[in-house]
Order: C-alpha cells, then structure tokens, then sequence
C-alpha cells in the first residue's frame, strides 16, 4: 500500500510540513528566546545604568563612607519582581555593602564572593573592567538566573565598585514553554490537515503548499507584500486567494496605518505647541520639533533608553504616579525668558495603566508681555494722574483758609491752572494713543515737502533755542517730498526738535540734516545734550518711560511724545530710531518713504 504513488506522496508530504513546522517552530522559539533573553539584559543594564546615573555617590572613590546612601537609593529605586542589585566594594576583599532585597539585608558586609546568590568569577572579571554577565541555574530551587556584573567608575577614572544584578528567568521560561506548547498544537493541526486533504488532491498540491510555505516565512521575516499562484477553483485555490486577500488586507491596513502616523507626524511637526511624551521612568519617547527646541535636544536620538529626563526641569514638581490627581493639569513656567502655558495628562495602555505622561507647552509670552505692559500702563497712567490731583488738592485745601494771603493764592491758582494743564495735556495724548491703536485716526495724506515743514518748524522754535543760547541749523542736500498727514508729520518733528532743546544744555546745538536712502527720505535731529544711557535706548519708545523721571516731568513730559511720534511715523510706512551714549548727545533718524517710491507702488496695483 505504502508503495503506490498516492501514499508516497502523503508520506512525503507529512514529514515535509512536519520539517517545515519544525524548523519554524524552532526557529520561532530561538528567536523568541533570544529576543526576550536580549529584552531581559537590556532592562537590567538600563537600571543599572540608570541607578549609577541617578546618584553621585556611585561615582564617589570610597563607597564604604556613603553606604547608607547607597543603600537608600537602592531601597527607593523600583525593580521588577524577581530582580536584585547589590552593591560590591573591595577589589581586594570583595564585599557586600548594599542590596536592593529586605530579605537579604543580612549579607551586608559578608563577603561577595563566598555568597551562594553571587557568581565570584562574574565579580572577579568586573573589577578588571568589563561587564559580566551568565545565565545560571539555581542549586537549591532550580531557578534560571541571570546575573549581571556592571563596573562603576569614579570621577577619577577608578572601578569604585561594582553593582551585581540578578532577574529571575521564569517569565521567559513559561513564555518559551507556552510557545513550544502552542506550536506543537499548531503542528499536530497542521499534520492531521494534511493526511486528509492529501486523500483528496494529489500531485497538484504539492507546488501551491510550497508556494505558500515560502511565502508565508518571508511574511514572518516581516516582507508582507507576498503573493502565491492560483492554479485551481478547489480547496487549495481557495487557500491560495485567502491568503492574497489576506496579503491585500495587510498591506492596505500598513499603508493606513502609516498614512495615519504621517498625518500625525506631519500634524505634530507644523503645531506651534511643544509636545513630548515620557514614559513612567521620565524617559523621553516622544517630542516634536518645538518641544525638541525647548528642551534643546535637536540632535538626540529619541526612544534609546538613555534620555531620562527630569521632571522639575520640565515644569513638573510635584508630579507623582502614586497619586492619579496630579498627573492632569496645567501651570505656567518659565523657560529661557519666554513664558510657556504646560498642560499636561496621563496616557494609558489597554489595562487603563498609566505608561507616562503627555505633556504640551503653549508659548504665551506675547500675550504675558501685552498683560504685563497692560498693568503697567494702568499703574502708570494712575501714577501721572495722582501726582497732579494731590499737588491740587493740597492748594484748593490751603486756599479754602480764609486768612491766606493774596499773593499765595494767585501762586496756588497759577501751580493749579499748570496742573490742569499738564492733566489736560496727559489725556490728549492718552486719547491720540488711544485712537492710533484701535485704528479710528484719519490721516489726511497729501503730498508734502518736507524742506519747508522743518525750516517753519525751526523758525517757530527759535526763540525757545536762543533762550539757551543753542545753535539750530538745517542742511538738506535737495528737496524732498513724501506722502502723509501734514499734522501727523508737524507733531512728530515738533516733539523730537523741542526735546532736543530740553536736553541740550546752554550754549550747545540742535542740528538737522535731511539726506537720501532709497526708498527713503532720512531726517537726522543731532544734538549735543545730555545723551540717554546704553541701557535705556531699548525702552525710550515705551509709554511713561523716562530716562531721569523727575527731570523729564519737570520739564512738562507725560513720557509719551516718543511713544506718539513712534507710532505715527511707523502709520506713514516709516521708521524711527535713537543713537546715543551718555552726556554726549543723541541722534534720532526719521526715515519717511519717498514721494516716487509711494507713487511707482501705487501705479503698480
């Protein structure tokens, strides 16, 4: 019977899928082994690592005069079950100073070597410098072990002891056994399936069975675009278009998946939020490109089990993952001068366990810097307003005394009338400012010439100049012309011309050149006054800035001329700037767009 042709082929074809499954199935199981031993070795010189990180006592020459801190550290840090580290001082006389087991407390101080959880030839080869590690079995349980001798070197260079991990293996053990269990099973399926379909097709199945077997080992060496013949409308063609579809299905489920992870890489990439993510250790798994620029890791490779990043830097402090409340929230922080709004929350596994923490930072420091300057602009306004009501209010109370004198009182009215004045001349400009930043200004542009506006604005303050006995003098090398509001343009000249005259001691100068800077017009008012000190330039354009308060408001300033002249030259498509060292004059440069320059855009549109 066995010689006919039909049973030949069902033997052949039996030891050949029993072959093939077994090779599988132990190719299978080594590499599983393999992977979770390799899982198992990584995991364990990570926490060593990371302990020896973690504490700079690990890293001191004498670990005997930090003992109890090391036991501490080993005490606080978390293993998995079934894991032990102990602390091994004494290349000389190798000994036990510390140990993460409560239950092995009493081996502190007990020679390493001679201890039966410790493999002394592990021991001896660390302290020569290079990382032991072995899988033994225990005698007295029969567990599987594996240890790990890790060197620790000091700052100086030194081994100044060595840390000894042990992790029991029985997880991997019964993962290998229910692996081998499931593949037997798989096999004897496998081998029954193929008795009885081997009664039913002959020589045409043994082309398609091997088609698929190649097919379906190159999908477990992960190339999943694989495809196998369809020769027949029975079972076996069956099989062969199941499996296409199945190949279908699994390519198209990767591609959206990868659309999808794209999508969100692309999404996370253009977010104008720092996003990063860390596991329950504080190591980084995750941070797109402004969060890598916040935590100024561009050139860090993510997810390599190293970057273990620290929660009080990230704005975290008192996070804990004992506690679910406290791990959802937000706070503001401050980082590198720029304020940043965190929220942050849990994210969890399919177990609803809590894997670490999501975290996302908003840079709000435009909008803290506009609150600030928004307080501070109201504390001022009330500052300049309290000033003047008091000075009026002390006067209208001393005038109400019958018996004051009448030349007091027209000094009283006259200090009144001036601090009227001065209130009067703080609202307008409050109101001009006002009207500029919300846009309800109407400029009336018009073509100007600029030559003839300075030369009257220099006639008019003549008399204000000779009073101090200060030169003012006008060099133009042509005639300019621009387009904006002649009144807008007076005022900003005015200011910046009377101030110069302010700040100019006797017998100094007020200059005002005017020149040509494609596309602009620039106006320079050079002085040799008082000057303004490096430290101040930078903020001579905010509102109620002064550069010497008591002087400026002497002189009648609300501290917001520059602020106006700031804002109306900057409507006229121009710019303004301030040069300037202290007691050695100031220069301010208006630059104004040119006439042409206005017309040749405007034709253009």
């Amino acid at each position: 019977m066995f010689s006919s042709i039909k049973w030949r082929f069902i033997v052949v074809y039996f030891l050949l899928v029993f072959i093939a499954m077994a090779i599988v199935g132990a190719f299978i199981v080594n590499r599983l082994e393999a992977q979770q031993l390799e899982n198992v070795t990584v995991s364990m010189k990570n926490n060593i690592e990371a302990i020896s990180y973690t504490s700079s006592y690990f890293t001191s020459d004498n670990w005997l005069e930090n003992q109890e801190q090391i036991q501490n550290t080993l005490n606080d840090w978390r293993l998995a079950q079934g894991e032990t580290i102990y602390a091994i001082y004494d290349e000389d006389v190798p000994k036990i100073i510390a140990t993460s087991s409560r239950e092995d407390i009493y081996l502190i101080g007990k020679g390493a070597l001679s201890n039966k959880f410790i493999d002394p030839k592990l021991v001896i080869d660390t302290f020569s410098g290079v990382i032991s590690e072995a899988v033994l079995t225990d005698e007295l349980d029969g567990k599987i072990l594996k240890h790990i001798a890790y060197p620790i070197y000091s700052t100086s260079g030194k081994i100044s002891g060595v840390l000894y991990m042990t992790s029991d293996l029985s997880t991997v053990e019964s993962t290998l056994s229910y692996t081998r269990s499931v593949l037997t099973r798989a096999t004897m399926i496998a081998l029954s399936t193929t008795i009885l379909l081997g009664f039913l097709i002959a020589n045409s199945i043994t082309e398609p069975i091997r088609d698929v077997t190649r097919k379906a080992f190159e999908m477990t060496q992960g190339n999943f675009n694989q495809y196998v013949s369809v020769k027949s409308n029975d079972e076996i063609g069956q099989l062969a278009n199941m499996f296409n579809q199945l190949t279908l299905k699994l390519n198209e489920t990767l591609n959206e998946m990868e659309l999808e992870k794209n999508k969100l890489d692309t999404i996370f990439s253009y977010m104008a939020e720092g996003v990063i993510a860390i596991d329950k250790n504080g190591e980084l798994i995750h941070a797109n490109p402004i969060g890598k620029k916040l935590l100024s890791i561009e050139n860090i490779e993510i997810d390599n089990g190293k970057n273990i990043l620290d929660l009080s830097k990230l704005g975290l402090l008192g996070i804990s993952y004992k506690d679910e409340t406290t791990l959802n929230g937000e706070k503001l922080i401050e980082i590198s001068g720029n304020v940043y709004k965190v929220k942050y929350a849990p994210y969890r596994n399919e177990n609803q366990s809590i894997e670490g923490l999501i975290i996302v930072y908003q840079d709000i420091t435009q909008e803290h810097n506009l609150d600030k300057m928004r307080k501070e602009f109201v504390a001022n306004v009330s500052h300049e307003l309290k000033t003047p009501i008091t000075t009026i209010k002390s006067y209208t109370e001393t005038l109400m005394i019958d018996d004051v004198d009448e030349a007091y009182k027209k000094k009283f009215l006259t200090v009144i009338d001036e601090e009227c004045d001065r209130m009067s001349r703080l609202v307008s400009d409050l109101l001009q400012l006002s009207n500029i930043d919300y846009k309800k200004t109407k400029w009336n542009k018009e073509k100007l010439y600029i030559n003839e506006i300075i030369e009257d604005i220099i006639s008019k303050l003549k008399i204000m100049a000779n009073e101090k006995n200060i030169s003012m003098t006008f060099n133009s090398d042509k005639n300019y012309y621009t387009y904006a509001d002649k009144d807008g343009l007076i005022q900003v000249f005015q200011n910046i011309i009377i101030n110069s005259i302010k700040y100019t001691e006797n017998n100094g100068y007020v200059k005002v050149n005017m020149t040509k800077e494609d596309p602009y017009v620039v106006v320079e008012i050079i002085d040799n006054g008082i000057g303004i000190p490096k430290e101040d330039i930078d903020r001579v354009f905010d509102r109620f800035y002064r550069v010497e308060k008591g002087r400026s408001r002497d002189l009648g300033g609300t501290g917001l001329g520059l602020s106006i002249a700031k804002e109306i030259i900057e409507a006229f498509d121009g710019k303004i700037q301030i040069e300037s060292e202290n007691l050695t004059g100031t220069i301010v440069k208006i630059k104004l767009p040119l006439l042409e320059e206005i017309i040749q855009e405007s034709d253009n549109i």
